[in-house]
């Protein structure tokens, strides 16, 4: 099968890649890209582990083609830490203890980015909404929700 050129961007960097149609861009991010943070849990989008962002909308890159990235600004786990260190919701992911086993990780905070993002004060009920798409098997999510309710105080008295 011929492959496909894609240009695209990928946490700002632009990058190049070569791919066949077929390929997911959970696929191409962890084997072509060397971008591993983003897990894949299920291939089935049932499970949020390898969310990314995509134009700045929550996918799961298990179910995006990675051609469908040609052009666009893909954020991962690894483009939200900035050079100065972590980004606030890792942070409050790491204080909460809202981390066991580490699959899921990725995606509740690239989901909890989104979701920040566009709802800055968010309540528990929307919290938990936004995160509906993200499974974990470990915390049993209050941790996850303790943090992020954390880092949407913690950002809000930032801006």
């Amino acid at each position: 099968m011929s492959k496909v050129h894609v240009t695209t961007r990928v946490n700002g960097d632009p990058v190049e890649f070569l791919c066949t149609p077929e390929q997911t861009l959970v696929d191409v991010l962890r084997d072509t890209l060397d971008r591993t943070g983003t897990k894949e849990g299920c291939s089935t989008g049932d499970c949020g582990a390898c969310s990314v962002l995509l134009n700045g909308r929550l996918v799961c890159a298990c179910l995006v083609l990675a051609v469908e990235s040609e052009g666009a600004e893909v954020t991962t786990i690894e483009g939200i830490a900035t050079e100065e260190g972590l980004h606030p919701i890792q942070e409050k992911f790491l204080e909460h203890a809202a981390l066991q086993c580490g699959i899921c990780t990725p995606g509740f905070i690239v989901a909890t980015k989104a979701l920040l993002d566009k709802h800055p004060e968010p309540d528990e009920e929307t919290i938990r909404y936004w995160l509906a798409g993200n499974l974990c098997r470990c915390t049993g999510y209050d941790k996850i929700i303790r943090a992020v309710q954390d880092a949407a105080t913690t950002l809000a008295h930032e801006a």
